[in-house]
């Protein structure tokens, strides 16, 4: 990586990498780790998946009810990490999470296929469910009650996040 090419603005740096791992077809280039903070201030992580960057924030969508959710709505300082093994890259960033506006929400929910609104309104997040069937018959009733619409109504416990950024750093190869 030669200071030279490097932009400036690390967004459109961000943006132009997301790009050339977009085009290099790496498996689930939008999948990134999520770390937040826990009540007892452990650090916590698991896989979400980038929806856009906007405004310079990057944005993700999940239930708020989830453990995500609640740690971020308790301290919204997080950790986001892209790695992209067949690029040998990865970018970390350090920010402060915000839901965005419900009207945001509720038109990327919508946009979303029938499936995929059926299981948000169906799953349970961070619960222990206790076999298959109840998330099955969950779904049977979701697509009973919601037979005939076009689309679902948003849950209200369903939404988005957006990360501002505070710090972010490349890591291109550098390992010859």
């Amino acid at each position: 990586m030669d200071s030279s090419t490097v932009n400036k603005d690390p967004i459109a740096q961000f943006e132009r990498w997301f790009e050339e791992a977009l085009a290099s077809n790496v498996p689930e280039p939008n999948a990134l780790t999520l770390s937040t903070v826990s009540e007892d201030g452990r650090p916590s992580g698991r896989i979400v998946l980038l929806k856009g960057v906007e405004k310079g924030k990057f944005v993700f969508y999940s239930n708020y009810q989830s453990q995500k959710g609640k740690e971020l709505e308790e301290n919204p300082a997080c950790a986001l990490n892209f790695f992209w093994p067949e690029l040998e890259r990865q970018v970390r960033i350090e920010g402060i999470a915000d839901r965005i506006s419900e009207e945001k929400s509720t038109a990327y929910f919508q946009s979303s296929p029938r499936a995929s609104q059926i299981g948000a309104w169906a799953s349970p997040q961070s619960v222990v469910i206790a076999d298959r069937q109840i998330l099955d018959e969950r779904a049977r009733q979701i697509e009973k009650k919601y037979e005939g619409h076009a689309v679902l109504p948003k849950p209200k416990q369903w939404g988005g996040f957006q990360i501002e950024p505070l710090v972010l750093e490349f890591w291109p190869d550098t390992v010859a």
